[in-house]
C-alpha cells in the first residue's frame, strides 16, 4: 500500500463506522420502545359518591364474609366526584414487567427486588415471608418463569431511579404518574366504577376472587382494559404514584391479585403505603408528556 492510499483508507474506515452507527440506531431505538397509551387532554370523572362507596362495601362484605374494609372506612377518602381537568399524556400500557425492570438493574448495578426475613418481618403484614420468596430475585436473574410479570419488591425510590434511567435511554421524560393521572388512564373521561364498566367482574382482572393468588403476566385480561387501552388497570398489583398521602407515604392504586370483592381494585379507591416498603403486592407504571408539553 503506498502512501497515497491511506487518507482514502482511512476515510472508507469512517465511513463504514458511520454507516454501521446508523444503521444500528433505529435497532438501539426499538430495543427501548415501550408500549404505552394516549390519554388526551381534558376532563375526566374523579373520585366517587355515597353510592359507590355503599357498592364497594358491599363486594367485600359478600366476598371476605365479614365488615372489616366498611368498619375501618377504607373508602371514606375518596374525594367527591368531581371533574377535574388535565393536560395530554402518555402512560405505559402495562405495568414494568420483570425483564424490562432487569435491563436498568444490568445496566446501573441497582439493587435487585428483594427483601430480608427481618426487614419482612418489621412490615408487619399478613403475607408470611415464605411467600415472598416466589418473587425474589436471585443475584441478577428474574425469578424462573416470571419475566413477563409485573416486577414487585420495589419501593418508591426504586420506581423513582428506573424512571431516571429510562429516560436517560430513551430521551423522554419519564416519572411516575400523580393520583389523578393514573385514575384518568384507568377510568375513562366518565368515571366508571372500574376500568371496563360499573359492575365488578372477576373475569377481567387479576384478584383473589378467582386465583391464581399470584402475579400472572401482564396483559392476561385484554377484556378488562380502561377506555384507553390500559391493560391490568384493576388488580394484579398496586401501582405507586407520585402523590404523597402523609410524610414519607404515597398513594397505591389498582388493588392486587391478593384482593378479593374488588372495592380496592376501583380506580376511584385509595390506598397508601410507606415510601421504603418493598411489598410483594405492590409494582408499577410510568408516565411521559408529549413531545410538544416539553
Amino acid at each position: 500500500m503506498t502512501a497515497s492510499h491511506r487518507p482514502v483508507i482511512r476515510w472508507l474506515g469512517i465511513l463504514s463506522a458511520l454507516t454501521l452507527s446508523l444503521l444500528m440506531a433505529p435497532i438501539q431505538a426499538r430495543a427501548f420502545d415501550v408500549a404505552t397509551v394516549s390519554v388526551p387532554a381534558g376532563p375526566f370523572i374523579q373520585g366517587s359518591d355515597r353510592a359507590e362507596r355503599e357498592a364497594a362495601y358491599r363486594l367485600d362484605e359478600a366476598a371476605y364474609g365479614h365488615s372489616i374494609t366498611r368498619k375501618n372506612k377504607w373508602y371514606e377518602s375518596e374525594p367527591a366526584r368531581k371533574p377535574v381537568d388535565l393536560p395530554a399524556f402518555h402512560i405505559m400500557r402495562t405495568p414494568v414487567t420483570n425483564a424490562l425492570y432487569a435491563r436498568f438493574v444490568n445496566s446501573t448495578g441497582h439493587r435487585v427486588p428483594d427483601v430480608d426475613q427481618k426487614t419482612w418481618r418489621d412490615y408487619r403484614l399478613v403475607h408470611p415471608f415464605k411467600r415472598t420468596r416466589q418473587f425474589a430475585w436471585v443475584g441478577s436473574k428474574v425469578p424462573g418463569g416470571r419475566d413477563l410479570h409485573p416486577v414487585v419488591m420495589v419501593s418508591r425510590a426504586d420506581a423513582e431511579a428506573f424512571a431516571k434511567w429510562l429516560s436517560a435511554e430513551t430521551g423522554k421524560r419519564w416519572a411516575l404518574p400523580t393520583e389523578q393521572q393514573w385514575e384518568k388512564a384507568a377510568r375513562g373521561p366518565n368515571g366508571n366504577r372500574f376500568p371496563w364498566g360499573n359492575a365488578f367482574n372477576p373475569d377481567l382482572l387479576n384478584s383473589h376472587d378467582k386465583g391464581p393468588f399470584t402475579t400472572m403476566p401482564v396483559g392476561s385480561f385484554a377484556d378488562g382494559a380502561s377506555p384507553y387501552g390500559l391493560l391490568d388497570p384493576a388488580g394484579q398489583v398496586f401501582e405507586w404514584t407520585s402523590t404523597p398521602s402523609s410524610a414519607q407515604r404515597s398513594i397505591v392504586k389498582g388493588g392486587s391479585w391478593d384482593d378479593s370483592g374488588c372495592g380496592v381494585c376501583r380506580p376511584a379507591a385509595r390506598h397508601s403505603r410507606p415510601d421504603n416498603i418493598k411489598h410483594i403486592l405492590v409494582g408499577f407504571r410510568l408516565v411521559h408528556m408529549p413531545l410538544t408539553a416539553n
